[in-house]
């Protein structure tokens, strides 16, 4: 079984044991481990490319700049 299909079927199980409070830690711990490696993905893709986390971050700038009130 690969992984997202791993990961989905975690999940529907998940929501079946949803009234038990030490499911939702168990989801709470879970979220967190998954944004901590998307964060560490994003990391390992601005040192890999440069030039485009550079305009990333430009365009983000812009963005920022273009909604102050």
């Amino acid at each position: 079984m690969s992984e997202p299909e791993q990961r989905n079927r975690e999940y529907r199980e998940d929501r079946e044991d949803r009234e038990d409070p030490a499911s939702d830690a168990e989801r709470r711990r879970r979220r967190a481990q998954f944004l901590r490696e998307l964060t560490e993905a994003r990391e390992l893709r601005d040192r890999v490319q440069p030039r485009r986390a550079k305009t990333a971050r430009l365009r983000h700038a812009m963005r920022m700049r273009t909604f102050r009130g």
